[in-house]
């Protein structure tokens, strides 16, 4: 396969993914739909809470809406236009996928195909069901696919490269085992806000989508705010009122409930509006339904911080121009590689 035919299927996936977004994407004339792959997935989002009670039909649907808005010629053009991918190498490379949100590993599924290469997957137990389908439906645009994608639930053998995901704990065991292999490993990483107090309404409201998507299980959602000593927290509560609804899903209330009880039996001091937990608290990384806080006292320390800590940040969102804009966390590009690692060079110099 060309890299021009290669872009091509993926501007093609784009489209059939798009079928599947909250609108209901239209369907061009004389496009290949696929009836199977697209009954098979349609029923994988109705049953999909029977398998991760984490993954519901919105979160997906938002998640396939992301990808099917990022898979578009010029998405993709302008991607892999720093890169030359224009004589296949066929390296193996497996893949060793997180599985806290709906198609997680999927840019690393990509960005081996694309770059002409074969993968192996080893996906996340709970993450199992919609990637498997994703490839039936690169197969059907071209059979050779078949031969350069696998997946296994058993170890791993016979690769040349590993892209691996997990916790840093996880991260120790992978940099061991896979010393001998080029490798691009991910650890643990969290997302932040900066406040100033000079926020609008909508800006706040924007920043709920940040924190609540996914019901905050991804890296990429602010786990924590930087606010300026004194910060009032009536207006950003006011905000992500509408979020109250997370509150009907078992498992977020659950934690919710749960982890109030361990703050009160500690007696740590904490915010609460019925549903959202606000612990001031050094740390990145928060339990779901709870954000930590921290306050800052002037913008260059801050900048000091946020630099001295960012191997262990994924995104920082504010509303100044250099950070991702509120709202927009939720929201990468092709080329908002994970932890900051370009994938594409990685898989370019094999």
């Amino acid at each position: 396969m060309t890299i021009q035919q290669r872009k091509e299927h993926f501007i093609e996936l784009g489209v059939f993914l798009n079928q599947f977004s909250n609108a209901g994407g239209a369907v061009p004339a004389g496009f290949p739909k696929n009836e199977k792959v697209f009954k098979a997935l349609q029923e994988q989002i109705e049953r999909a809470i029977h398998y991760n009670g984490w993954f519901t039909k919105e979160n997906i649907l938002f998640s396939l809406d992301q990808w099917s808005q990022a898979l578009t010629e010029e998405n993709i053009n302008n991607w892999i236009a720093p890169y030359n991918f224009k004589e296949e190498q066929l390296k193996t490379v497996a893949i060793i996928m997180a599985g806290n949100i709906p198609l997680v590993g999927f840019h690393d599924f990509l960005s081996v195909l694309i770059s002409g290469n074969r993968l192996i997957a080893k996906q996340s137990s709970n993450d199992q069901k919609l990637l498997p389908l994703i490839a039936e439906y690169l197969y059907s645009l071209e059979p050779e696919y078949r031969n350069r994608i696998s997946f296994t639930e058993g170890r791993l053998q016979n690769f040349d490269a590993v892209i691996a995901t997990g916790s840093n704990n996880t991260a120790r065991y992978f940099e061991y085992y896979f010393a001998s292999k080029p490798s691009i490993i991910r650890k643990n990483r969290n997302s932040v806000a900066v406040l100033t107090g000079e926020e609008s309404r909508e800006q706040l409201e924007a920043l709920g989508e940040d924190i609540f998507k996914y019901f905050g299980l991804g890296c990429r959602n602010v786990s924590k705010l930087y606010v300026p000593i004194g910060y009032d927290f009536d207006a950003f509560y006011k905000a992500i009122a509408p979020w109250e609804r997370l509150l009907d899903h078992a498992k977020y209330a659950n934690n919710y409930d749960y982890n109030k009880a361990v703050y009160l039996m500690s007696e740590f001091p904490f915010l609460d509006n019925g549903f959202l937990i606000l612990k001031e608290d050094k740390n990145f990384g928060s339990p779901i339904a709870t954000v930590f806080y921290e306050e800052y006292s002037n913008d260059a320390s801050l900048k000091d911080l946020l630099q001295q800590n960012s191997e262990n940040l994924q995104c920082v969102v504010s509303g100044d121009s250099v950070s991702i804009d509120f709202g927009k966390s939720q929201q990468p590009g092709l080329s908002d590689f994970a932890d900051n690692v370009d994938t594409l060079a990685f898989l370019q110099n094999l």
